[in-house]
Order: structure tokens, then sequence, then C-alpha cells
């Protein structure tokens, strides 16, 4: 893993999914295979694979700060195209630094993350009055997640953080998506866990290979996927969890 420490220019960015965005890091040590961020080597000029590269971004909670007072409060999303709670965060703290500037501000935020290491910034969380957090979990069965997810951390502690997340008062969503095999399996795990979910279907090429090596084409084709979201749909629906878009 080469690690580089940067300054950055900007950190307070428009998005195409919320009004802002934050990515403290650019790559991600989870190296997830069908990561759509992929495509921003075309932008960034790293040479090594997805996965094998990150650079921290040590001016983040600085460049917020002067951000906050020019521009006006809107959503912010952490984070676009990284993990804001890879493991780097554990020693660089560049998550926590931005959103105790946020919650100081007032401003609404959602996090999305697939790692439990959140669960430590979770008195920063519970200060922000429009704050909520999703976790990513695109299957219930952990095996599918370390053919396709191999640097993440497991479903059981991603389903633990929710938890202890909802029990805390701080409004959480489920993130499936991609939707991966053993998706179905996901609803009776997830309640009385998450306020609402937001589900997808795998739309990205670059986990053709994984689908491949373990004979799982079938689990790619659009029926799999439509048959698989009406499944979800019903199921949280039975539940009482609304489903988001």
């Amino acid at each position: 893993m080469i690690v580089k420490e940067i300054q950055a220019k900007t950190i307070l960015s428009n998005s195409q999914v919320y009004p802002y965005v934050i990515n403290p890091y650019v790559g991600c040590q989870h190296n997830c295979t069908y990561c759509y961020a992929r495509f921003m080597k075309r932008f960034t000029g790293h040479k090594e694979p997805w996965g094998q590269f990150v650079d921290v971004k040590i001016n983040a909670a600085e460049l917020l700060e002067k951000a906050l007072v020019r521009k006006k409060p809107a959503t912010v999303w952490i984070s676009g195209v990284c993990d804001p709670y890879q493991p780097l965060e554990k020693s660089y703290a560049l998550t926590r630094s931005c959103l105790v500037l946020l919650a100081q501000q007032d401003w609404p935020v959602v996090v999305q993350t697939r790692s439990p290491l959140v669960l430590r910034d979770m008195d920063v969380l519970s200060r922000g009055k429009r704050f909520e957090v999703g976790m990513s979990i695109t299957t219930a069965d952990d095996r599918i997640r370390q053919k396709f997810e191999p640097g993440a951390p497991a479903i059981e502690e991603r389903l633990s953080a929710l938890e202890n997340l909802h029990k805390a008062g701080i409004k959480t969503y489920a993130m499936i998506a991609p939707i991966l095999p053993g998706a179905e399996d996901l609803p009776e795990l997830l309640a009385d866990k998450i306020d609402y979910v937001i589900t997808d279907r795998m739309n990205y090429n670059h986990a053709d290979w994984v689908y491949e090596k373990y004979g799982l084409q079938d689990k790619k084709s659009d029926a799999y996927f439509e048959q698989t979201e009406k499944i979800l749909g019903a199921a949280f629906s039975k539940l009482g969890i609304p489903k988001r878009y």
C-alpha cells in the first residue's frame, strides 16, 4: 500500500447525489472488486492499481473550516469515492475532524461506510442534529463478501455497528448496493437496526472475473437483479422499513 500525505486544494465539493461531498482520502484500502470509484485514476494520475494507493488529505479540516463560512448549508455526503473509515482513518482521524466541524455548524450529514470504525465517533455523530449513518452491506453471506470485498470488514461486524448506532438514537440506513448473491437474506438481519434502506443492482464491469471464477454468472443477469429487488422490496415493506432510491 502506497500512502502519501498531500495538501488538497478543496474538500467540500459539489455532488450529483447530495449537494456536497467530502472525500478525506484519494483511493481506498478496502479495494472492493466492483468499485465504481476506479474511474478516479483517470483524474488523479496514479499508475498503481486501484486499492494499492491512498492519498491522505492532511489539510482536510483546515479547508473545510474555511468552506463552511463561505457556503450555504446543505447535506454533505461523506464520502463518494472512498470509504471515510478505511483503516488509515484510525490514525489520521480526518473524517472525525470534518464531522466535528459539521456538527458545530449544524450542517446535515450522510455518512456511508463499510467499517465498524465509525463507532469510534459515536460521540460526534450523536451531537449532529441532522446526522445519519449508512452501512454498505451487499450480501448476508460472508463467504460471498470474501470473494467480492476481501479487504473490507466482515458482514457481522457491519450489522453489529448498525445496531449500536441505531440503539444510540442515530438515524441509520443500509446501502445494499451492489446487490450480491445472498442479499435476499438481509431484511431479517437488518430489522430493528435501520430507518430505511437503499438498493441498487450490479452495473459495473470490474467484478466480472469474480463471477466467472466462482461460477456465479447467473447471478449477474437482469432477471436475477429484478427478482432479488422484488424480494427485498417486499420483505422490507413487511418489516415497515421504507426503501429509498
